[in-house]
């Protein structure tokens, strides 16, 4: 994979409390994955980027919220998320990778 495509698989970080406890507690962290985004393109992003070990990813599709405003009902934009599991002793520090 090349390196262009690794920045395209790899939209970012999903930073929440719940990445959070997933990342302390059972070594999983969660990326913003492009739509057209496959499993092994995005264990191959993740280990050439961050050079870890990955053991298994699960991509979900998060469907963005309706709102009502004043024109009437919208949709905000849907987002596609990757949780990977990274090898025992495997770690991201997201403040290093910058």
């Amino acid at each position: 994979m090349n390196q262009e495509r690794v920045f395209q698989v790899l939209l970012g970080p999903h930073m929440t409390e719940k990445a959070a406890i997933l990342a302390d507690n059972k070594n999983q962290f969660v990326f913003k994955v492009a739509q057209d985004a496959t499993k092994p393109e995005v264990k191959k992003a993740v280990e050439q980027l961050f050079d870890v070990k990955v053991e298994s990813v699960r991509v979900v599709n998060a469907r963005g919220k309706t709102r009502r405003t004043l024109h009437g009902i919208g949709r905000r934009k849907g987002v596609r998320k990757a949780y990977v599991s990274l090898a025992e002793g495997q770690s991201i520090d997201f403040a290093d990778a910058e």
